[in-house]
């Protein structure tokens, strides 16, 4: 995950998505679900996945604890959509992630370090991006979760309509009071879209998940909120998703320890995932003679 500099991530802790290490110099985690989101996404070329992403974005992870950079980062790989790695990253507000990225490019150790391994990484990609949202704590539901112990999120991306913004906030107001009454242990948080390839309109709902049985369960959970709603209540939804929503894409990804720069709480409470062995990162090529 990249931009000149490799932005610091979270630690993700609190229910339905992210808890991060404060801004920077600050070695807490949030009570909840940070305000400001900062997604990097790496679309990985063919054949280059997998164990040759993860040698590539481990001279990241060691550069970092090199500088023994107060602020962490999480990775994951997606199972399902387009091949590409998250790097999530978590901030109180748009100034602290400001004054985070330019300490590390004031940072001539772990700038250089970032350097070289953006040569090797960037011969792995086909493109990357980078979004920024803002939590909406009226459109989620968070709950008591350790994220340290998930191993999944779930995240899935509303389009909504222009123009169309209150029947949005009524049609998830309905999910949010229906599922709060038939299924509380049902977790997310909801971000929208502020800057970058997903703004305008976009919102994500990230729900943490510890297995993909909890896949299958939530299957009973959609039952038990249509039956709380009743009739009138699902004729209302379909209404209203007629009314403003463009289009919805929802896809699984996988936390990547091996990619990952966690906090000691992490290595803490499951040391087991979170420490794991990594390979060295390879060498670049050497050049033509």
């Amino acid at each position: 995950m990249k931009a000149s500099v490799r932005f610091s991530l979270f630690s993700l802790c609190a229910a339905a998505a992210l808890s991060a290490t404060g801004a920077y110099a600050q070695d807490t985690e949030f009570a909840g679900p940070p305000k400001v989101l900062v997604i990097d996404r790496e679309f990985t070329k063919p054949g280059k996945a997998g164990t040759v992403h993860e040698k590539s974005e481990s001279a990241f992870v060691k550069a970092m604890a090199a500088a023994k950079w107060p602020t962490n980062y999480i990775a994951m790989d997606s199972l399902t959509g387009v091949n590409r790695a998250l790097f999530i990253m978590g901030y109180d507000t748009f100034d602290a992630w400001e004054k985070d990225t330019a300490a590390q490019a004031k940072n001539a150790a772990l700038s250089a370090a970032n350097d070289r391994a953006w040569v090797v990484d960037g011969e792995l990609l086909a493109s990357t991006d980078m979004s920024a949202f803002a939590f909406r704590p009226d459109q989620s539901q968070p709950g008591d979760i350790e994220i340290a112990k998930m191993r999944y999120f779930d995240i899935t991306m509303y389009k909504v309509k222009m123009g169309h913004a209150r029947e949005w906030d009524e049609l998830v107001k309905i999910y949010v009071d229906g599922y709060k009454k038939a299924a509380p242990d049902v977790n997310w948080a909801t971000y929208e879209g502020m800057y970058g390839a997903n703004n305008g309109g976009e919102f994500l709902v990230i729900q943490p998940l510890k297995s993909l049985a909890e896949v299958d369960k939530g299957f009973g959970d959609n039952k038990k909120f249509e039956d709380a709603i009743g009739e009138s209540g699902r004729k209302k939804l379909a209404e209203l998703t007629a009314a403003c929503v463009d289009s919805v894409q929802e896809n699984l990804f996988h936390f990547n320890p091996k990619m990952s720069y966690p906090s000691e709480h992490f290595k803490t409470v499951d040391p087991d995932f979170w420490k794991p062995k990594v390979a060295a990162a390879p060498k670049p090529a050497a050049p033509a003679q």
